[in-house]
């Protein structure tokens, strides 16, 4: 039987499949994604995209079509605990949303939930070429030496298909079946609380005494849930924990349950409501993260990879971050160009920051249980730097000595160290003041500190390797104005140095100063040893 042949096969049609398919397709690969629900999400599910996922959006085209489906709450800022909605507060926790952040970043964070950025991921990737094929299973895998023969069923017909795939991306949700047939083992504290979501409509502008909450996290004896604003008036989603130790299940959760409990969180016994929903499927709260992101040809992403608790908004951009990371990596292994090994680089990469997130997310959500916040205060990492400033230990870059290193810095003050984003600094060419972040849409750049022309013998470097090189020089001299004057110190450079920046936007090298040896020999090295080309 004839298989048909795909470079890249992704399993899962959430926020981290559709834009691993996207952004492999801004890489020249078009991939085929399968999903086993008939479309995209109905729910709201994760509600905050972050700045930097936005750089990632921004860098492919999208940041103006992400920010145009924005959520209606986009000008809410408070996130607060509380006994009820109508009582007292525990605790305001800070929100990296009301920071302006143009210091590190060109965007800002967008509120849009994810059943309002799926259809738009979706639509980018049909309009790219990805193959997209929504309710279809994978039933089967097996790996040898050249690829993967996988087996597909169409839900809608019944009829199986066979498929063969140089590298298969396993972005198929917390409990991905995918991840189990391979064998991939996970680690962490798993299911933390079991919850059913239902859709009210009410009138709680008395309850909210003016604030503008992006979520209301409730706790009291009656009930412990999450209540989220959909349209800042009258419609509702409230998340409810449920105990199946307890002999809860969802099916408890009739109409007039839900009401009550609605009742209960908010705080007024009489509230008028209407209830909308008590459909939606149970699910849960869990941190995981699975004990390898990569294993031959597989490799995985989004939720498949890490689960976390919601609380900190951390989930979805990190399994965004997965996809943009493994994009690059992925084309330029499929072309010829990158040694398979510089795939293992992703897990050296990804998995130590998962780690890390997952950590502080599970902090937050202790707050969120009713532990007091000052006992957490000491170990909490600000979501600005969670955001910009987390730095990979090892992988595909040049590292320097790693004395001092840690797994977050001070995006107000970059190091500029190979495995850190390459840092937010405004330039100025002849259209007009940009961000060096935009530099980066794809292929490799080479920032110099000054006039270009030293340098400019890496192009015939990168060019004998067959890959895509620009040379850029900032300051006096070079291709952009460095107008606020601070680009060699947040790269950490002095005049006549030079930083290699990589497909995705993170530092692969630098040179503080202008290389003693040959230029071309030095950074057909350096390329050479990211690549896993010796």
């Amino acid at each position: 039987m004839s298989q048909e042949k795909v470079p890249v096969l992704i399993v899962g049609g959430g926020l981290a499949g559709l834009s691993a398919a996207v952004f492999l397709a801004h890489h020249g690969v078009k991939a085929t994604l399968v999903e086993r629900h008939p479309s995209t999400s109905v729910h709201p599910k994760a509600r905050a995209i972050n700045p930097r996922t936005m750089e990632l959006y921004r860098a492919v085209g999208m940041e103006e079509r992400v920010r145009a489906g924005r959520s209606p709450i986009s000008g809410n800022t408070d996130l607060v605990h509380v006994e009820t909605l109508a009582g007292n507060e525990r605790v305001r926790m800070p929100n990296a949303s009301i920071e302006d952040i143009s210091r590190i970043s060109p965007t800002q964070w967008t509120l849009i939930d994810q059943n309002q950025l799926e259809p738009i991921l979706r639509a980018r990737a049909e309009e790219v070429g990805v193959d997209l094929r929504f309710h279809t299973r994978l039933d089967a895998v097996a790996e040898d030496g050249d690829g993967v023969s996988a087996t597909l069923t169409d839900l809608a017909t019944g009829e199986s298909s066979h498929l063969r795939a140089s590298y298969v991306v396993a972005a198929d949700g917390s409990r991905s079946p995918l991840r189990e047939l391979l064998g991939i083992g996970a680690h962490g504290r798993g299911t933390l609380t079991n919850l059913v979501s239902f859709f009210f409509d009410a009138d709680l502008t008395d309850a909210l005494r003016g604030r503008k909450i992006i979520a209301a996290y409730v706790n009291n004896p009656q009930v412990r849930g999450t209540i989220i604003p959909l349209d800042n008036d009258r419609k509702w989603v409230i998340n409810v924990s449920f105990f199946p130790e307890k002999g809860q299940s969802a099916d408890d959760f009739t109409p007039e349950r839900c009401t009550e409990l609605v009742r209960a969180a908010v705080g007024v016994a009489d509230l008028p409501l209407t209830i909308e929903s008590v459909d939606m499927p149970a699910w849960d709260i869990s941190a995981r993260v699975a004990d390898t992101f990569a294993r031959g040809r597989f490799l995985i992403a989004g939720d498949a990879a890490h689960v976390m608790p919601p609380t900190g908004a951390f989930g979805a951009s990190t399994g965004i971050q997965d996809a943009y990371n493994l994009a690059w990596k992925l084309a330029l292994v499929l072309d010829g160009k990158a040694g398979e090994q510089l795939l293992a680089s992703y897990d050296l990469e990804r998995r130590p920051v998962a780690e890390e997130t997952v950590r502080q997310a599970m902090l937050r959500f202790a707050v969120r249980e009713g532990k007091a916040f000052d006992e957490v205060a000491k170990d909490l990492v600000d979501e600005t730097t969670m955001t910009f400033g987390y730095a990979y230990p090892e992988g595909a870059f040049a590292g320097e000595d790693p004395q001092g290193w840690t797994i977050t810095e001070n995006p107000d003050k970059p190091s500029g160290r190979p495995g850190t984003r390459a840092p937010h600094v405004v330039v100025e060419g002849e259209h007009g003041p940009f961000s060096t972040t935009d530099l980066f849409p794809v292929g490799f750049t080479l920032l110099t500190a000054g006039p270009a022309g030293p340098w400019a013998a890496a192009t015939g470097a990168a060019r004998d390797l067959g890959l895509v090189l620009s040379v850029r020089g900032i300051g006096a001299g070079g291709h952009y104005a460095d107008v606020e004057h601070t680009f060699t110190e947040r790269y950490g450079i002095s005049e006549g140095g030079a930083v290699l920046v990589r497909p995705d936007g993170f530092v692969a090298w630098r040179s503080p100063a202008h290389p003693a040896e040959d230029v071309t020999r030095a950074v057909t090295e350096v390329l050479r040893g990211i690549l896993c080309l010796h």
